[in-house]
């Protein structure tokens, strides 16, 4: 879905208008300066840094700036959470174990660790910078995944979360909102 400024109409200008390619793209909506932890990070941490720049998610980096995890405010939460035991499933007169006991330890930990490697998601799906918001309001959606990890060249070079989108479909068609920032 691309809008076509075009067919829309302008008043009357003494400047020319810039050019615009058809397609946003995520790196005209992505946080570059981005807030992020190593793996030896602590939780406590990562919640202030959280509260403090009101983001969802921190990405979680190796020294080379390599994505090794994400840290969202779901992971967070869950530390509040009751820890269920492991599902069976009956049979005659024994049970079938629904989680491997390897699972549910990973859960223990995740619920209780106190580094960013102990409760980081480890499978993060990320999106380049020239790829348009369409990929990734799919992403989004389809996947559940919220902030999304800019990354070129196997490296972090920028965040972008549900709140950009949202800033950049409230934007005046005519430039950027007053209270956007960069």
């Amino acid at each position: 879905m691309t809008h076509n400024r075009e067919n829309s109409q302008t008043e009357p200008s003494s400047q020319a208008a810039p050019v615009e390619s058809p397609l946003t793209r995520v790196e005209d909506i992505m946080t570059s300066e981005v807030v992020f932890v190593h793996p030896d990070a602590t939780v406590s941490r990562i919640a202030q840094l959280m509260h403090e720049k009101a983001i969802s998610g921190i990405p979680v980096v190796d020294e080379e700036r390599r994505i090794v995890g994400l840290v969202t405010d779901l992971d967070l939460i869950v530390r509040n959470t009751r820890i269920d035991p492991p599902a069976f499933f009956p049979l005659l007169d024994g049970r079938i174990p629904l989680e491997t006991a390897s699972h549910f330890k990973k859960r223990i930990q995740h619920m209780v660790g106190s580094k960013a490697r102990d409760v980081m998601t480890e499978e993060v799906l990320t999106v380049g910078p020239e790829e348009d918001i369409e990929a990734l309001a799919d992403l989004m959606v389809k996947r559940k995944v919220n902030p999304v990890p800019v990354v070129e060249g196997g490296r972090l070079v920028g965040i972008v979360a549900r709140a950009d989108v949202i800033r950049w479909m409230a934007r005046d068609d005519d430039g950027p909102t007053p209270d956007q920032s960069s």
